[in-house]
């Protein structure tokens, strides 16, 4: 297959969940395919970033679009100025017209057989007729994101967080209505979307692990150490830990007192760095997730808001760790409640859940052997794989009739997920 892959701003380095998920889905696509990964991304010209892109993708095409990254003062403003469109601020703030001309130009030309558009973000910049096979990469419901937003922020934040939440709904439903097909994480997230489109329009490619760089070994070397593992730049996960530190955490400490909780992730702002502490210990950004996890008695993910799937979790699990969750953070995962995660969603209950796994060795190794079990069932490549299999049905079903191309659609469906 020729396929086109559109994501908006950088790939490279690696380092949040969704570019994780995206690199090695379209490496596993470019080993077997003709893919051209067009990657458009502010600020001044970046030859070094285009050069390691070509090096993972021969055919990257890159395409910068000026306009470095705004402070907060400067953003308010484009905010207010972007305010009159129908797009969220998340999505119009991507908008670029060169990119329109050469996205039009290719779907003119007709030079690939497949299109993914990565993110939501990225469908702004696409023609109005999609007049190629394409597919809306969905890593998140992000309306479902904003509907969290505006029930869990503080009330200052609540208004523009509905405002952005009502123009994120809207606009997503109409792309998801546009792309010829979607691809979920989740049945969960299919199941959101499927109140615009029929289900068979929707295909659940579950989230992956990297196997060859997470992976069981030593035991925890850290003594009751607890740790949070996730981008610190990103709000969820800001309130996560502000959760954690503010509800759950006394109650830990106050039973178990040589208890530490780690924070690891890039870019904390003042509202995480504040919550240091005797016990609490902010690292910012690291060079080795792993050896943090390894170190890990019990891997928490106390997210009240998000969407799609978390990748930390599968990673700690290939690593051997037990997982503290609640059903937000580990939504769409193939979990199971005192099996091979603990889940909680009460602040009581959280904390209950990691004392328990801090005291009884046995219990959580328990969940560790069987974390480890069911993260190996889900590699990269295998995923991959299943990726390529709804793109190949999507370029197919260009030739069928809406009947046929339905009812293939629904038969890779069905098979992806049948024991999982």
């Amino acid at each position: 297959m020729r396929i086109l892959w559109v994501k908006a701003d950088r790939l490279l380095p690696v380092q949040n969940g969704g570019n994780i998920r995206s690199y090695h889905i379209a490496r596993s696509l470019a080993e077997r395919h003709a893919l051209t990964f067009f990657s458009y991304y502010r600020g001044a010209p970046d030859s070094r970033y285009e050069s390691d892109l070509r090096e993972e993708f021969p055919r990257a095409v890159c395409q910068c679009m000026g306009a470095s990254k705004l402070s907060t003062p400067r953003r308010a403003v484009d905010y207010a100025w972007r305010l009159p469109q129908r797009a969220p601020y998340a999505v119009s703030r991507f908008a670029s017209d060169p990119v329109r001309k050469k996205l039009a130009a290719w779907f003119e030309q007709a030079v690939f057989d497949v299109v993914v558009c990565d993110f939501l973000d990225a469908a702004i910049n696409f023609p109005g007729r999609l007049t190629i096979p394409s597919v809306l990469f969905q890593h998140n419901v992000e309306s479902e994101i904003w509907r969290r937003h505006a029930v869990e922020s503080a009330p200052l934040k609540r208004l523009a967080y509905k405002l952005e939440f009502q123009k994120m709904l809207a606009y997503e439903e109409s792309m998801v209505r546009k792309f010829q097909h979607v691809i979920a994480v989740s049945a969960h997230d299919r199941e959101l979307m499927s109140r615009w489109v029929e289900p068979g329009c929707i295909t659940v490619v579950p989230t992956g692990v990297d196997l060859k760089n997470f992976r069981s070994g030593e035991e925890p070397s850290g003594g009751n150490l607890v740790v949070f593992v996730g981008a610190m730049d990103w709000e969820p996960n800001v309130d996560a830990v502000e959760y954690f530190c503010g509800e759950i955490w006394p109650a830990i400490k106050k039973d178990i007192p040589s208890a530490r909780f780690r924070i690891v992730g890039r870019n904390p702002g003042r509202r995480v760095q504040k919550l240091a502490s005797d016990s609490i210990e902010v690292t910012g950004s690291v060079p080795s997730v792993q050896r943090h996890l390894q170190n890990a008695s019990v891997v928490v993910v106390p997210l009240r808001i998000g969407g799609g799937t978390r990748l930390k979790i599968y990673e700690a699990m290939a690593m051997g760790r037990a997982v503290v969750s609640t059903s937000v953070g580990a939504e769409g995962l193939d979990v199971h409640d005192g099996q091979d995660i603990a889940l909680a969603d009460q602040a009581d209950a959280f904390a209950q859940a990691v004392k328990t796994l801090l005291q009884d060795a046995a219990l959580r190794r328990k969940l560790e052997v069987a974390a480890v079990q069911l993260a190996h069932q889900y590699d990269w490549p295998e995923i991959g794989k299943r990726f390529a299999e709804v793109l190949e049905t999507v370029a197919e079903a260009k030739s069928e009739s809406p009947e046929r191309g339905r009812a293939l659609t629904q038969e890779v469906l069905s098979t992806g997920e049948s024991g999982r």
